[in-house]
């Protein structure tokens, strides 16, 4: 039996692999069969790492005070790194709150003029849990008291180190800097706020397939759409029928068309841009930045719909949309590629800070489906926000009104059937709902954690708009009859559904927002290692995902209006469960990584992922 030399719950000193940096610690385990111990880092990273790769916190310590009392250590001061760089004062770091913890770098002299060189002490940050705003300002004038008289205590005894103890109340694994009197100099004081990684940034474990399915996913995804809007013109559009013959190359192009797609993106962001609605801050990047968005994508639509109005008073044939819908879709598509192409190139010359750590492998073409660049901006205008909400968003409803008309139109019909308009106001509703608590969107993974490239121009652009309305096109062509007591029980489907997915967005939203709000104060939490708290009341205690099943309790709802006469109309019901349950997968594996042994507790106490008793 091998002799464990640490034990679980230690802090120890633990070398950051691929370098020489020892970092403060916890022991959380050990592996006998790997000979190695699972450790925690501050910033919430957990690592396996052999018994030569630890030190004891008083061996370190005490070795650091001897080499620092050396007199080539003292004369070699007015030469630290430290000294030769000045700050601006007018930059701050209130958005980013950071422990100071201690690493080494040690090299051999070669001669007594090396021996000045020869023990470097470097001061690195490792990230804090994030606070409110109100916490940040708060604590702030603290904080900087606090590394001011860090500073002063390593120029006063000639020792470049910083000592850390636990602070109780905010939780086993933050660090507190020890209170020294005295004024800090500037030049050490520069050294304590720079805030780098302790290691390079790099990708997060690839997914969608991989390299290999990026090359699939850019040629499935053009290709599935192509299909669908073929396929629902047909009399028989059974999916068991081989696939329609292509249309000649002109058919899909028509030069209007692409005019009346510039013209719409054109049109609203116009709207995006007016100063208009709330200036709503975005989650903590890296950094601990927060960028502003305008979230007035209620005005955007109001505005949308009173046009969109007038304009078929005035004449204007919506129908349009319906006769030219592949020649739409091609214009759309030619869009997001030419958009994918340029939001890749300027990812090229991007800082690595704002680069996505899901689409920066280093393979071109991976990273241009993913997206390299997490929130590209032209100055205040964000790309990736604005696609995600606005164009194709909106456009799914104006889309779904001229399928309407052109119901009306082809069947001779004074209103639409009991199925078109269950569709419309299904869909309405969920669009309105969106933009009208559009601020929650900012503590989505695809806000938060993807990267803007191929995947979500063309999913935002063309694949929302031209797919999202296959039912509606569906009916157009092959209507389906429905009873009052059919639509009643839809009705109250599509409302449970709603009810779910809104409660359960909300629930989420406010709290990670603010967890300390007092009006969130009596649901329950799991905490973990990185300073955030796991929900596990209200809806998120019932099945991890809550608003996935509201979302797939909607969907049911959006499909049972066109009947079972051919599976095409389900395909948005099919096509949402292959997407949650890869989001949920994606997931798992993130805040496994991210949260390591509180998530294993969060999952044995949410035992169900998205359906209760069932998945």
């Amino acid at each position: 039996m091998p002799t464990v030399k640490y034990q679980k719950g230690d802090t120890v000193m633990g070398r950051w692999p691929g370098s020489s940096l020892y970092y403060e610690v916890k022991v959380l385990g050990f592996k006998p069969r790997t000979q190695l111990y699972t450790v925690i880092y501050k910033d919430g990273t957990e690592l396996e790492l052999k018994e030569q790769d630890i030190k004891s916190v008083s061996g370190f310590q005490t070795r650091s005070r001897s080499r620092s009392r050396s007199p080539s250590r003292r004369r070699s001061r007015s030469r630290s790194p430290a000294r030769t760089t000045r700050r601006s004062s007018s930059r701050t770091t209130a958005a980013v709150a950071a422990t100071a913890v201690t690493a080494v770098t040690e090299s051999a002299p070669s001669s007594r003029r090396d021996s000045k060189l020869k023990d470097t002490v470097e001061v690195r940050l490792s990230p804090l849990q994030q606070t409110t705003p109100a916490e940040n300002s708060s604590n702030n004038k603290h904080e900087k008291k606090e590394e001011n008289n860090t500073a002063s205590k390593v120029i006063e005894e000639s020792e470049a180190k910083v000592e850390a103890e636990s602070e109780k109340n905010q939780g086993p694994y933050n660090l507190r800097r020890r209170k020294a009197d005295g004024d800090a100099k500037p030049e050490l004081l520069e050294k304590a706020k720079a805030p780098p990684a302790p290691a390079a940034i790099h990708s997060t474990p690839l997914d969608f397939g991989g390299k290999i399915g990026a090359y699939f996913w850019l040629l499935f995804l053009p290709a599935w759409v192509l299909f669908v809007i073929l396929q629902v013109n047909l009399k028989d559009p059974s999916l068991v029928n081989a696939p329609p013959p292509l249309p000649p190359l002109d058919a899909f192009w028509d030069a209007q068309a692409l005019g009346f797609v510039i013209l719409w993106i054109l049109f609203q962001a116009l709207l995006y841009i007016l100063p208009v609605g709330k200036l709503s801050e975005g989650m903590p990047l890296r950094s601990g930045e927060r960028l502003k968005y305008r979230t007035n994508g209620f005005f955007a639509i109001l505005v949308s719909a009173i046009v969109a109005a007038i304009a078929v008073l005035q004449g204007v044939d919506l129908t349009y949309i319906h006769s030219h819908f592949l020649q739409l879709a091609t214009a759309t598509f030619i869009i997001s590629v030419l958009l994918s192409i340029y939001l890749y190139v300027r990812s090229r010359y991007a800082s690595s800070a704002e680069l996505a750590l899901g689409g920066n492998s280093g393979n071109v073409v991976y990273d241009f489906f993913k997206g390299h660049e997490l929130n590209p901006r032209i100055k205040n205008f964000d790309l990736k926000f604005f696609c995600e909400m606005r164009p194709g968003l909106i456009g799914w409803c104006l889309i779904n009104f001229a399928m309407a008309l052109a119901e009306m139109k082809q069947q001779n019909l004074d209103a639409p059937s009991y199925a078109m308009i269950l569709v419309n106001l299904f869909q309405l509703l969920y669009v309105v709902d969106g933009l009208w608590n559009e601020e929650a969107i900012l503590t989505t993974m695809d806000l938060m954690h993807d990267g803007f490239g191929f995947m979500l121009a063309f999913g935002d652009l063309v694949w929302v708009p031209f797919t999202y309305t296959l039912q509606a096109y569906y009916l157009v062509s092959h209507p389906n009859s429905l009873s009052l007591p059919a639509v009643t029980a839809i009705v109250i489907l599509k409302l449970i559904g709603f009810y779910i997915f809104r409660k359960s967005n909300s629930e989420k939203n406010a709290f990670r927002r603010n967890p300390s709000d007092p009006k969130l104060s009596h649901l329950k939490t799991i905490p973990t290692a990185t300073g955030k708290s796991l929900l596990v009341s209200g809806w998120w205690g019932v099945v991890r995902h809550p608003n996935y099943l509201g979302d797939l309790i909607m969907a049911l709802a959006w499909s049972l209006p066109c009947g079972f006469s051919h599976l095409l109309p389900w395909y948005y019901m099919i096509y949402f469960i292959i997407l949650l349950v890869h989001r949920d997968s994606r997931d798992m594996s993130e805040c496994r990584r991210k949260y390591g042994s509180a998530w294993d507790e969060y999952c044995r106490t949410v035992r169900y992922r998205i359906i209760p008793r069932v998945y």
